[in-house]
């Protein structure tokens, strides 16, 4: 497998001053990846899956902004997101320091093409990632709306590690006993974590697990993936994502987007190394 990307990418020129927001909590999952919350403007309206803006100011005080998608659902009071830490990266060989109370900079103009309204109905919902690829399905499987349009929803996540799989696993195991969608998710949420380095119960990159038919056997559903029924949604490394891509035009999915829904999207914002 590919080296998980962050959910970040190239800085974009800033034509407009950002806003500064102030870091409630931070968690370091593993000596690679945290994630972290901040408060959220009043303002802001997004999409569930949709990402902003987001960084410190550099040594010169210029804002030093990245993409990250928004980890947190859209009914949420506050921001989360979670990240890769590159030790030698411009923004994230900082961020990663960030303290509760900390400000960290915001560009509040969500978008992205992993939201809800980018695809057809559909039965079944496959959310595929590796990394911090999980991010925008951490917003969406904590949605409402996601379980109100499927009838079932199934979250494939590969790493190379178990312990990279920590974020996921915890986000996915409280969501049975959340006040707002507990009921809504028991019997839905199908998740099917992977790794390709270290031994787990479940072993194998996504495509692969796909093309095999493993996933479906292991979860006694039917495959592979049909126009009719099927819905997707990729996000993770440039390669991975061409490569689902290919697996899903194969079996005569069509991509769309916020223009015109189809049966998949990719997460247009490829965000590479050295953040």
């Amino acid at each position: 497998m590919t080296q998980p990307k962050a959910q970040t990418g190239a800085p974009l020129p800033i034509k407009t001053q950002p806003d500064t927001q102030t870091v409630i909590a931070v968690r370091h999952w593993t000596d690679t990846l945290f994630s972290f919350r901040c408060s959220r403007p009043r303002s802001l309206r997004f999409r569930s899956g949709e990402f902003v803006m987001l960084g410190l100011a550099d040594e010169t005080g210029k804002p030093l902004l990245r993409a990250y998608s928004i980890a947190s659902p859209a009914w949420d009071d506050a921001l989360e997101f979670y990240s890769i830490k590159v030790p030698d990266g411009p923004l994230t060989s900082r961020l990663q320091h960030i303290q509760p109370g900390d400000q960290i900079i915001l560009r509040p103009k969500p978008v992205g093409t992993l939201v809800l309204d980018a695809l057809l109905p559909g039965k079944r919902l496959w959310m595929l990632a590796t990394g911090t690829g999980i991010a925008p399905f951490a917003s969406l499987i904590r949605d409402p709306e996601t379980y109100e349009k499927f009838d079932s929803v199934i979250l494939m996540h590969t790493c190379r590690q178990v312990a990279e799989l920590a974020y996921g696993r915890d986000l996915v195991e409280n969501l049975q006993n959340d006040p707002l969608i507990g009921e809504m998710v028991a019997g839905k949420l199908r998740y099917y974590p992977t790794t390709t380095r270290e031994d787990s119960p479940l072993m194998g990159r996504v495509t692969d697990n796909l093309v095999s038919g493993k996933v479906f056997a292991d979860l006694g559903l039917d495959g592979p993936l049909t126009r009719e029924r099927d819905r997707a949604m990729i996000c993770g490394s440039l390669a991975f994502n061409i490569d689902v891509k290919a697996i899903l035009e194969g079996w005569g999915l069509r991509e769309g987007g916020n223009s015109e829904p189809l049966e998949f999207v990719v997460e247009k914002a490829f965000v590479g190394e050295g953040i």
